[in-house]
């Protein structure tokens, strides 16, 4: 197997087991707090990131920044918006959760104009704006049987696209270990702030669900993290929408949800836009790179 098919097949296991991953928060989420979920899921993230940091020179070396708020900013933003996030599969429905999720990238594609000044030319803005369409025929708000949970999805995709942007800022001084350890350690640090006052006793079978919950996020991560070692992001990022998919079969095949034909076309669009965006950024990079380098 070559090199790049090795990168490929773990960025498709990396999808998968996050598209479990959220099938099982939805199941947990119904049963006890996303608030409380959430925080056993920091834990054991934050056990992980030290085990990492410890073997890439050290909890020093990787708490070592030159953006410690921003650092830990990020950090928190993630940690309420993967609070929100699970809100969201457990109350709106995993496939119509995930398919909001999906906008994130184009909410990035926004954001970095005024906050790390990167240009956006016309057709990308027209994709963002297609696929925000796509979005409100998701959400479907003139529906009578309007159902207000979606915006716990939009607030997830939201926070989950202010993470990156920041994300971004940092990594122009800090490397990906300084940002992967705030972004555990912040975030198992507010989230278990809150969570205390959200423990509860857990059924004896939930546990290993809720094991299996936190068994998912790390092996997601490892896969993912090999999947960047191999390939650039420009090569992997299509395949992010795979989870979609496989989403979509865990929702209807073990949840029993209804696909409904606002959130079948919401989706096709929101890919599509996605897509569009990804695919002209790639190109004018590819653009920019030959210009520089040719005499």
């Amino acid at each position: 197997m070559t090199p790049k098919s090795q990168g490929y097949l773990f960025k498709i296991a990396s999808v998968s087991i996050f598209a479990v991953q959220n099938g099982l928060s939805k199941y947990l989420g119904t049963a006890y707090s996303p608030i409380f979920i959430a925080m056993v899921r920091y834990w054991v993230f934050a056990a992980f990131v030290i085990l990492l940091a410890m073997r890439s020179g050290g909890i020093v070396k990787a708490a070592s920044t030159k953006h410690p708020f921003l650092q830990i900013a990020r950090g928190v933003i993630l940690a309420v918006g993967v609070v929100a996030a699970i809100f969201a599969l457990s109350r709106a429905g995993l496939a119509v959760a995930q398919t909001i999720f999906q906008s994130s990238p184009l909410l990035v594609t926004m954001l970095s104009v005024p906050f790390l000044g990167e240009k956006v030319r016309w057709p990308r803005w027209m994709a963002v704006t297609l696929g925000l369409g796509g979005v409100l025929l998701i959400i479907n708000p003139v529906n009578a049987h309007f159902d207000a949970n979606v915006l716990f999805a939009v607030a997830a995709a939201s926070l989950l696209a202010i993470y990156v942007v920041a994300t971004r800022a940092v990594s122009r001084d800090d490397d990906t270990m300084t940002s992967f350890f705030y972004t555990a350690i912040g975030g198992a640090v507010v989230l278990t702030a809150v969570g205390v006052f959200y423990i509860v006793p857990i059924a004896p079978e939930d546990w290993l669900w809720l094991a299996a919950c936190c068994v998912c996020g790390i092996a997601s991560h490892c896969c993912l993290i090999r999947a960047y070692e191999i390939l650039e992001a420009g090569e992997l990022q299509p395949l992010t929408y795979l989870q979609l998919v496989i989403t979509a079969f865990i929702a209807t095949l073990v949840f029993h949800e209804m696909l409904t034909w606002n959130v079948i076309a919401g989706a096709f669009i929101v890919v599509g836009a996605g897509l569009f965006s990804m695919i002209r950024e790639r190109n004018l990079s590819l653009k920019r790179t030959t210009s520089a380098t040719s005499p």
